[in-house]
């Protein structure tokens, strides 16, 4: 329960804190908030989008599983339950999140090595397609490994510079494609500014001109709702700490439509991606199903934390997931408006709920140094560089109050 003791009682500070009250009593989801572990000391945790709260019930879940998985079934576990778990998993992350049928999508790596699978595969499909595409402002991941693998395969990076706050649009993408393109590779939600990107219609756009296109999804995945096998997606890449609260350094997950699978080849060929795993044959010979995607052994322990928060995900629906994000972060603007906006803070997301995905961000030339501020009095947004705060909102562990009394935080740090 958030702590309100702390909190300013003017007339506008009351006005937005009796609104989150009543958006929280009408929350079709509020018996999750108690769910999750509370931090002690912390009024307001708005970081949700980079590191999702543990639930509360991962203790005895992960005794469990070192007194009987693990403790008591020995390596019996791995034909029991975990040689399928990496595609198990899968399959739920599709179908709770992603709007996937099952047989496209398993859970394994990071996210960096995941995309670097799929791109580098995208990359060698067609020899006559020599250009990646890529916007100029993605996560430093999303780049880098842009830059390595055309450096690698002798190809050429056209860049996207779009609009800083509503993000990538199609005519962006338009405006570089070719028939010398062979990937596109966007960010569904742009990491700082929250702006959700047209995967449809982006993927259209690339599709015709016969281009693949790959989405990294790390910020939209369980929080907003998309369809990858209707619109048409190759391939992407997401991250399942933040929204999907595996933990710190839980495994990423890859989807790869299957009219891909035996035609695409991901370049890091360990043994779990054998066709016959246990055959310890002279040659690689690739698994023709979404498995070929694995390289090595999978971090099954690292699986454990994110099954509970696909429980409450497939509970609540992830429509119902995304409706209260919105409401979340439409409060989280309009206290921006009346408590912000007069004291020099920028708006860097979009202001239309639907073109932005889960957080909002803020700017301020002095944000930096209130983030400290905010930390040490038990408000934790992100700061993001060069004077960006993230207002990341976690819609099943965040409660409007939470929201109001983080944006007040902010308010009082800057007249401090």
């Amino acid at each position: 329960m958030t702590d309100l003791a702390a909190v300013p009682t003017d007339d506008s500070a009351t006005a937005l804190l009796d609104e989150a009250r009543a958006l929280d009593a009408a929350d079709p989801l509020r018996a999750h908030l108690d769910a999750f572990v509370e931090a002690p000391g912390v009024r307001a945790y708005l970081d949700g989008n980079s590191l999702g709260r543990p639930l509360r019930e991962m203790p005895e879940k992960l005794a469990d599983f070192v007194r009987h998985d693990w403790g008591t079934r020995l390596i019996r576990s791995w034909d029991e339950q975990w040689m399928a778990l990496p595609m198990e998993l899968g399959d739920r992350i599709g179908r709770v999140a992603l709007g996937a049928a099952a047989g496209q999508t398993v859970v394994a790596d990071s996210t960096s090595v995941l995309i670097y699978k799929l791109m580098r595969a995208a990359a060698a499909a067609d020899p006559t397609r020599t250009e990646l595409v890529m916007e100029q402002g993605n996560f430093p991941t999303d780049r880098f490994l842009t830059e390595g693998i055309a450096t690698e395969a002798g190809l050429t990076v056209r860049w996207i510079e779009p609009d800083p706050v509503l993000g990538v649009q199609v005519a962006d993408v338009a405006a570089v494609l070719s028939e010398r393109t062979a990937l596109v590779s966007l960010s569904h939600i742009d990491y700082r500014s929250g702006a959700l990107a047209d995967m449809r219609a982006i993927t259209e756009a690339g599709h015709a001109v016969g281009a693949l296109v790959m989405w990294d999804l790390c910020h939209s995945a369980g929080v907003v709702p998309m369809q990858l096998d209707d619109w048409g997606v190759d391939m992407a890449v997401g991250c399942t700490y933040k929204y999907l609260n595996g933990g710190p350094g839980s495994p990423a997950f890859a989807y790869l439509n299957r009219r891909h699978h035996g035609a695409l080849r991901q370049p890091i060929q360990g043994w779990w991606s054998a066709a016959d795993i246990f055959a310890m044959g002279p040659e690689y010979v690739p698994a023709g199903d979404i498995r070929q995607l694995l390289s090595g052994t999978p971090p099954v322990t690292s699986m454990l934390a994110m099954q509970g928060m696909l429980d409450l995900i497939e509970q609540s629906t992830i429509d119902a997931v995304r409706q209260k994000s919105v409401s979340l972060t439409d409060l989280a603007v309009r206290a921006y408006d009346t408590e912000l906006a007069p004291l020099g803070v920028r708006l860097l997301s979009p202001r239309d709920a639907g073109l932005r995905g889960g957080h909002v961000t803020i700017g301020h030339p002095d944000f930096r140094d209130v983030t400290r501020r905010l930390w040490a009095d038990g408000v934790i947004p992100d700061f993001r560089f060069p004077d960006g705060i993230r207002l990341g909102l976690s819609p099943l562990s965040t409660s409007h109050i939470e929201t109001v009394v983080g944006v007040l935080a902010v308010r009082d740090a800057l007249r401090a």
